[in-house]
């Protein structure tokens, strides 16, 4: 069942995050899709710090996160009307929007590309930060609050958790002082991330000679955008600019995780089961034969929002249970699923073979 975000940002604690994102130091915060990991968009320095703490190579970018209301056109130097349809109908939204990069812009937000991903999250502690950086006007740069590779967090609670954090040692919680400007100096509460997986990115940056293209599905499907622009996004092609969360391997936990079909989990879960390998079972469907050969289990709801919500917090949890494999049913294979099973498809990219493996011991 989703938990209700937190729709009050205490003014004190946005205060202290804004001056901390001012000053060059790393505040965590939530946004509907996951807590982002942010910093002054504008300081190189700054953002240096998020791959830093990330682990994050140098030449992935991160998304400039804008208030409501801002202006594209600082950001940018070229904004077509097809963008500005989008960010009318879904902004503050889970949509990010490729453009082109104006040069005041430090390419430290692009990796060095000429493009530049922005977008207006709608959680109201998002908001209110963006609202009181450098006065509504700055940018935050910020990739989900994780180190590189691994799930991403929808809690509060998983960012103290990925960055070895108790709650008094968030300094600014608590009223003292915050951290030095080069560590996660705050992690502001937001409740659970609403959507609970990343942002849509739809790369606007070539239209004359590519048309929209879209980099990675999310909560809002290529059919809306559609509706919107009168064009369908095209897939990814080679020349496509490089975007946040596309790398073949990605959101996986440190517990190798598989993918089977309700049909094949019924013939491999016994298997493994009669090997001794300890499996948490990832479902929307599980009938009770299934999950007695499971170590731990988590159903999530069966509809692709409500799976979206739950499926990181399901991996976070199923990482913790002692588990040697961690075995998600396939979700359907709709449109409406495209986003679950993008991120499904790079939790098990690594783990090729895995099963093969276990059963061969």
């Amino acid at each position: 069942m989703k938990q209700p975000a937190a729709t009050v940002a205490d003014p004190a604690l946005i205060a202290a995050a804004a001056a901390i994102l001012e000053e060059g130091g790393l505040v965590a915060f939530p946004t509907e899709t996951v807590y982002g990991l942010g910093a002054d968009a504008e300081n190189p320095a700054a953002v240096a710090r998020i791959y830093d703490a990330k682990g994050r190579p140098h030449d992935h970018p991160v998304i400039v996160h804008v208030a409501p209301g801002a202006d594209l056109d600082y950001w940018t130097t070229e904004v077509p009307e097809a963008a500005r349809k989008l960010a009318q109908a879904f902004w503050p939204g889970p949509l990010t929007l490729i453009l082109k990069r104006h040069p005041n812009i430090p390419d430290a937000v692009s990796a060095g590309q000429d493009s530049v991903g922005v977008r207006c999250p709608s959680h109201p502690v998002a908001i209110a930060l963006l609202q009181a950086f450098k006065g509504g006007k700055g940018g935050v740069a910020a990739p989900s609050a994780n180190k590189f590779g691994n799930v991403s967090p929808t809690t509060a609670q998983h960012v103290r958790d990925e960055f070895g954090m108790d709650a008094h040692d968030d300094g600014a919680l608590n009223g003292g002082e915050a951290c030095s400007a080069s560590a996660l100096a705050m992690v502001l509460e937001g409740g659970s991330s609403e959507v609970g997986i990343e942002s849509t990115i739809v790369d606007m940056s070539r239209l004359a000679t590519h048309g929209p293209v879209l980099l990675r599905p999310g909560h809002i499907s290529a059919q809306q955008i559609a509706d919107v622009i009168g064009m369908l996004p095209a897939a990814p092609d080679q020349a496509a600019p490089r975007a946040s969360g596309t790398l073949e391997s990605h959101y996986a936990p440190r517990t190798p995780v598989a993918m089977a079909t309700a049909a094949a989990l019924a013939d491999t879960l016994p298997q493994l089961h009669a090997k001794g390998v300890k499996v948490a079972l990832i479902g929307h469907a599980l009938p009770a034969a299934l999950t007695a050969h499971a170590h731990a289990q988590r159903v999530l709801l069966a509809d692709p929002a409500g799976y979206a919500y739950g499926l990181y917090a399901a991996l976070r949890d199923m990482d913790q249970t002692g588990s040697g494999l961690i075995l998600v049913e396939t979700p359907p294979q709709g449109a409406d699923w495209l986003g679950v099973n993008d991120r499904l498809r790079r939790s098990v990219f690594g783990s090729a073979g895995i099963i093969a493996s276990l059963l061969q011991h």
